[in-house]
């Protein structure tokens, strides 16, 4: 009677392709709590330290520029590297680069200039070390340990990680920075990053075959169903960068990001500042459109993956991020024109939850398009998605200081729309390099 026991268990699905999506979900929330922090912490900053908004938009434009700018060279540290290495080095510098910010000198012992190039450039530093986590998730980890199919939900739980990691920061930062003040805030949650290096090191793999607990059922599952576009990865970027579709993704994922980083680089202050909540009711309030969003990005990756499954991998992407960013750039004029705070807070939830629904259909086209480079195409996709954030940190303060907060928030609108138009010309189920479909 033992034997038929072994058989069937060897049988089994082991599961282990969703525990290492756990960890890459716990990463993404470790990730965002470090890294939404000092827009929340930002706002005692700048008294203690004596800074405007926009001197604290340079501040927080560094991390986007040393985030967007290191996706390619990330994702090739993936290449080189593997990402069982990469993400445990990565994640300990995160711990390292926010346990750092509690040391920069007080206004009394250093000038503005000083305080603000030393706060620059260690969130440059800390954007460069995060940028290879979500090119070597997708673009590695959850391609190689997925069918293609089921690409959009693996990816929507690591956008529900960074959702619920930055709902976490408002009331986490805003209590700390009240009890204990903004720098030890930034000293005492450092830790996280070394804690989630060593247990991603501890457990994960770079393949399915290489993880002592996978059983064959599984594997073959997750072969069964690999994309024949992933066999043989190549080194040969500039295939991706020549492409039409990765290029018009990144397009349109730059447009949906710029409302994005609204809510990363400003919640907390527009709802502060603008809509006049106290500074702990604040960080209660801006916790919400992130738990909305982490809903929305689940629903998008559901619905991504089921529409996909039926009309085809073209339709799934397009259908879903269409109508999301419409919404998005809906709710967020709605957002800007109401009367009161708290159905402000309403509609940026609506407008969040909208705007995560897309963000997994962005990454699983990116990754179909980018076939055997899907590590390269994600790496394109994500500097597009990034860069803007540097461009946001500085426009909509200044957008605001000229036209008002309503005008800022019509000019995010604006990009959503944009970024849904330009999904009528993607043919997510075409690889890079492959000729473009004949006219129907």
């Amino acid at each position: 009677m033992t034997a038929p026991a072994s058989v069937s268990t060897a049988s089994r699905d082991s599961y282990v392709r969703w525990r290492i999506v756990g960890l890459l979900t716990l990463a993404s929330f470790v990730a965002y709590l470090l890294r939404t922090n000092m827009s929340v912490a930002g706002e005692r900053m700048m008294s203690d330290l004596g800074l405007t908004q926009v001197q604290l938009g340079v501040v927080l434009a560094g991390f986007a520029w040393g985030y967007g700018l290191f996706q390619l060279p990330g994702g090739l540290l993936g290449e080189w590297l593997g990402g069982r290495k990469a993400l445990a080095l990565i994640a300990v510098a995160w711990g390292a680069l926010n346990m750092a910010v509690g040391a920069v000198p007080a206004a009394d012992h250093a000038s503005v200039l000083g305080i603000i190039g030393m706060l620059t450039a260690l969130r440059f530093l800390m954007g460069a070390a995060q940028a290879p986590l979500y090119p070597i998730s997708g673009g590695q980890t959850i391609a190689r340990w997925f069918p293609v199919t089921t690409w959009a939900l693996p990816n929507a739980l690591l956008n529900a990680g960074l959702t619920f990691g930055s709902a976490a920061t408002g009331p986490l930062i805003a209590w700390l920075a009240t009890t204990v003040g903004w720098r030890l805030s930034f000293v005492l949650t450092g830790p996280l990053g070394f804690a989630i290096g060593a247990v991603w090191w501890w457990y994960a793999r770079d393949r399915p075959r290489e993880h002592p607990a996978v059983r064959p059922c599984e594997v073959a599952l997750i072969e069964r169903g690999a994309a024949a576009e992933l066999e043989g990865e190549s080194r040969d970027w500039g295939v991706v960068l020549r492409d039409r579709n990765v290029l018009l993704v990144t397009i349109s994922y730059f447009c949906s990001n710029y409302v994005f980083y609204f809510f990363f680089n400003w919640l907390y202050i527009y709802l502060v500042d603008v809509r006049k909540f106290e500074a702990l009711k604040g960080g209660a309030f801006a916790a919400a459109p992130w738990i909305a969003g982490a809903v929305g990005a689940m629903l998008g990756g559901v619905a991504c993956d089921r529409i996909s499954k039926r009309y085809g991998f073209r339709w799934g992407p397009r259908v879903v991020s269409i109508v999301g960013l419409t919404l998005t750039g809906i709710f967020i004029i709605a957002a800007g024109a109401a009367v009161s705070p708290h159905m402000a807070v309403v509609f940026l939830c609506l407008c969040l939850a909208a705007q995560q629904s897309t963000d997994s259909a962005a990454w699983a086209a990116a990754m179909m398009v980018g076939g055997r480079h899907s590590a390269a195409a994600c790496g394109v996709l994500n500097t597009g998605g990034n860069v803007v954030g540097g461009i946001g940190a500085l426009l909509v303060p200044i957008s605001a200081r000229a036209l008002g907060w309503p005008a800022a928030l019509a000019i995010a609108s604006l990009f959503a729309v944009v970024g849904a138009l330009v999904w009528l010309w993607i043919e997510a189920d075409r690889p890079a390099g492959a000729k473009p479909a004949p006219p129907v």
